[in-house]
């Protein structure tokens, strides 16, 4: 067991082969192009030499232990050859006996990002359950800008907002911005509460380079208190031309009237202008 073989490179020199014995069989390079799915399938389902005569669509349904499949894709991390999508399915497959396991991996500082994150994506295709909500928050809790683990672990956590509303709420005033703007994200238009509307309208105010997202925040959560707000800045805040358009938007889906401005020499404007 563990072994690092690289299915890619082995269904490359397949397909060169095929191409080399069938490329006079077609007429356009996009009607061979077509049939490449198809040979795809063939390989999958033939015996490969590499793989000691096993079929590569059923090499790793002979293991069924999940923490043996979730570090077997760690160790093809670690050697920087593609993970098998076989191996991925597999720990799919095995549902919440891969739990623990991708949740261990994703949590752990020292793996790379990239197993982290495809930790991460598969604890999405599987019933997750209280550690996987814990595991999100801890990650959130600590975001950076650009923090693309962060991302995908408000993604994850998503589908499961309304059960945890108040957990989220309660860590808007201890966390840091960064974090704070994941978790608006998550409960713009999920709560009424009151906590989440002063929030996204706080951080409206006090974050201006991030202008459209927090209006697009407000407008979600759908309180006509922040007209006011958004009108001042669709009329005085400086801003681009998308901001503008984001303020509009907003404004006009809270039902209010949005103030007109000129926007000449704007960049955005002139591209929009220009391409109409």
């Amino acid at each position: 067991m563990y072994e690092i073989l690289d299915f890619d490179a082995n269904f490359k020199a397949y397909l060169d082969k095929w191409i080399a014995l069938n490329k006079g069989k077609f007429k356009t390079y996009e009607q061979m192009e077509d049939a490449v799915p198809d040979v795809y399938l063939k390989w999958l389902n033939s015996p490969a030499a590499f793989l000691g005569g096993a079929a590569p669509g059923t090499f790793f349904g002979a293991y069924s232990n999940a923490s043996e499949l979730v570090k077997w894709m760690r160790l093809y991390e670690e050697a920087e050859v593609p993970v098998p999508d076989q191996l991925l399915d597999r720990i799919s497959d095995l549902g919440k006996e891969s739990l623990k396991p991708l949740v261990y991996t994703a949590a752990h500082d020292d793996y790379s990002p990239s197993v982290r994150m495809l930790a991460i994506n598969l604890l999405k295709e599987i019933e997750t359950g209280e550690e996987t909500v814990n595991l999100c928050l801890r990650l959130i809790d600590a975001r950076q800008e650009d923090d693309e683990i962060a991302d995908a672990a408000s993604e994850l956590l998503r589908p499961r907002v309304s059960e945890c509303t108040d957990k989220l709420i309660s860590r808007l005033d201890e966390v840091n911005p960064s974090a704070r703007e994941a978790y608006l994200d998550l409960l713009a238009g999920q709560s009424t509460d009151d906590r989440v509307f002063t929030a996204l309208l706080e951080a409206f105010e006090q974050e201006m380079d991030k202008t459209a997202l927090y209006a697009s925040l407000l407008a979600k959560q759908g309180d006509e208190r922040a007209l006011s707000a958004l009108k001042d800045a669709a009329a005085n805040r400086v801003i681009n031309y998308l901001d503008y358009l984001e303020l509009r938007n907003a404004i006009e889906k809270l039902g209010g009237e949005c103030p007109q401005r000129e926007f000449d020499g704007d960049e955005y404007y002139e591209a929009l202008k220009g391409g109409a």
